[in-house]
């Protein structure tokens, strides 16, 4: 907006400097166009804006009082705003340096973990999205001083530009001293809040993304089934919690043993949890990666040696595990048990079934993100929770088996009508059709037609019932049974015939003859392909064993393989077998160029690796997986 469009009385008037400063400026604003030469003496001319009851004393506060309206008109010019912040974005870098002393009361006696950010500096159109959260946290709790550094002449040189619309003035001199002031005292402190929320910004759904991406990966890991599992809850103090279930997930017993400091009653620890393995025929042990989880694993791997025990043993991830005893819905499982002894039935459940289990616990403190409690938690919220339900759905829910927690989450159910069909379930002993859906209090058609095709029956009245083909397309699916000379009853052994008939008559045709679209068809035969199938059984089995290694025992060059188990911007976290996991940074992942690991790794990916670097005193495990790495 040019001066020449602003009725500078009707706007201005009232500052204190009034309307006096007001006709000042448009002479020296050429209101009346270009002034390339100002006739006569300048000084004498302020003189005529002095008005004592304006608080106009002297020439030099007119002339101030002129200045200081030019630097507001100046700073509530969007032009000039958004061309400030679009040369800060594309120009400017952001610095961290070591916050001084006088913070140290506000460090709350934290750790300072900010030391790779002690002397920073990045171009904002280059800092990548985990550098900027960090930077934020360090700033948040006092570690860090953070400012922009920027071309100051170069950026009051686009102000003046985008402000004034002419090329020379005698005023020159003064109106840069006012651009100057308007961008120091009324631009720069707002614009660069707004760069820096709208970096932040950015940063929180990058980071949400990456979050969503590792949780769905975590929930789809595949179900270690017909299995008798152990789980341990490994503490020093408190000792290790133990916890026994079937292959169906039931708690059958559960104790504490105290085999570390300080009790150190290893013989008896080692006793108890013979005396389970056997009587139970445990044959896969869960062992959380918490506080003492490395001690536990030495023990399991030297009792299953020492007894040459039919038994493998694998760490469990236990983030979340605490959160989930405390809960309603554990305390609702387990009104029996204290809130301790339920960790441990978690940990060993989530190798039974992940997302069975793991949709108990809030997605946020199941540990696959990075900064999660920095980025917009609602955002955060939202975008996980549409995660589970994306997998829930996914996978389908066995309605004879399923928790209220994992009917929560299925398309079309909420928590009453879950908590109904539980009810339900529990008068009729089993649901044995669909078709019964309708009998549960609370349920609708509306309700039934969404839910429907991701609620399964096994070993029902209708197999298609243990499929993801809607009741809505049950004519269409017995119609190609039909033609390929099928019935309903022979799927399990025969559906893949189906395909075979589809592929020789073409799908086109065959669409056609039952009345149903192509994508509708090719749906129905990949269900009747593996009725009851789980896509969760086509990802890579979890990395069982029955020996121990320790960070001692690694060597530079030395292959091994790991288990990803967290996916960030700048690489991957590795589990390699012992208890600190390995980073694979982001330019040993492949020769060529990787943009985001998650282009080639994800959370449960099993891969072979190579130590490069063992640094025991930092606890620090460097890794690569291009082939000969130097």
């Amino acid at each position: 907006m040019k001066f020449d469009k602003i009725n500078l009385s009707e706007k201005f008037g009232k500052l204190p400097a009034g309307d006096y400063a007001v006709r000042l400026i448009a002479k020296m604003n050429n209101y009346d166009f270009k002034i390339v030469k100002f006739k006569g003496d300048f000084n004498h001319e302020l003189l005529k804006y002095l008005n004592p009851d304006l608080g106009v004393n002297t020439t030099e506060e007119a002339l101030q009082g002129a200045k200081d309206i030019i630097a507001e008109m100046i700073s509530e010019t969007a032009e000039v705003r958004q061309a400030a912040r679009e040369f800060l974005m594309d120009d400017a870098s952001i610095v961290s340096s070591k916050a001084d002393g006088k913070k140290e009361e506000q460090r709350a006696n934290k750790k300072d973990v900010y030391e790779v950010y002690h002397n920073f500096t990045c171009l904002l159109n280059k800092i990548k999205p985990y550098q900027l959260l960090a930077i934020n946290r360090g700033e948040k709790e006092f570690f860090l001083k953070v400012i922009l550094s920027y071309d100051k002449p170069g950026i009051l040189n686009t102000i003046f530009d985008t402000y004034f619309f002419y090329d020379e003035s005698v005023f020159d001199g003064i109106l840069t001293e006012t651009v100057e002031d308007s961008f120091s005292r009324l631009i720069y402190p707002s614009i660069e809040r707004d760069v820096r929320n709208q970096l932040s910004e950015e940063a929180d759904i990058h980071a949400i993304e990456i979050f969503a991406a590792n949780l769905r990966q975590l929930l789809l890991q595949p179900p270690i089934n017909s299995k008798n599992i152990l789980g341990i809850d490994p503490g020093f103090y408190s000792g290790s919690k133990l916890a026994v279930i079937d292959k169906t997930g039931k708690y059958i017993e559960g104790t504490t043993i105290y085999p570390h400091p300080p009790q150190n009653k290893t013989a008896e620890a080692q006793k108890t949890l013979l005396g389970l393995i056997k009587r139970y025929g445990v044959n896969l042990i869960a062992i959380g990666n918490g506080t003492a989880s490395r001690e536990t694993e030495i023990l399991i791997a030297g009792l299953i040696k020492e007894n040459k025990l039919d038994c493998h043993y694998l760490i469990v991830n236990e983030a979340g595990a605490s959160v989930y005893s405390a809960s309603a819905v554990a305390k609702e499982e387990f009104p029996e048990l204290e809130a301790s002894q339920r960790g441990n039935i978690s940990i060993a459940r989530r190798v039974l079934d992940p997302l069975a289990e793991l949709v108990k616990i809030d997605p946020k403190s199941i540990g696959v993100g990075l900064y999660q409690h920095d980025v917009d938690q609602k955002l955060l919220l939202k975008k996980l929770d549409d995660v589970v339900v994306s997998c829930v759905n996914y996978v389908g829910v066995d309605i004879n088996t399923a928790s209220v927690s994992l009917l929560n989450y299925v398309s079309g159910l909420n928590k009453r009508i879950s908590n109904n069909l539980i009810k339900y379930r529990e008068k009729i002993g089993r649901f044995t059709d669909r078709a019964q859906l309708m009998e549960v209090t609370g349920m609708g058609e509306k309700s039934f037609e969404q839910c429907a095709g991701f609620l399964k029956i096994s070993n029902g009245v209708n197999p298609l019932d243990n499929t993801s083909i809607h009741p809505e397309s049950y004519y269409a699916a017995n119609k190609l049974l039909e033609l390929c000379e099928l019935s309903t009853t022979q799927i399990n052994e025969k559906g893949n015939l189906v395909e075979s008939y589809v592929t020789n008559k073409g799908v086109k045709k065959v669409a056609e003859e039952i009345g149903i679209g192509e994508p509708t068809l090719m749906d129905i035969l990949e269900n009747l392909k593996k009725p009851g199938r789980d896509p969760r059984e086509e990802m890579p089995k979890p990395i069982l064993r029955s020996d121990v290694l320790k960070m001692e025992d690694l060597r530079e060059g030395m292959k091994l393989k790991g288990t990803v188990r967290n996916v960030v911007d700048f690489g991957a976290f590795v589990d390699i077998g012992v208890k600190q996991d390995g980073l694979l940074h982001i330019s040993q992942i492949a020769i060529k160029y990787v943009k985001n690991p998650l282009d080639l790794l994800k959370v449960g990916d099993i891969i072979e690796v190579t130590i490069l670097s063992v640094d025991i005193p930092k606890q620090r495990i460097a890794l690569s997986t291009i082939q000969n790495p130097k």
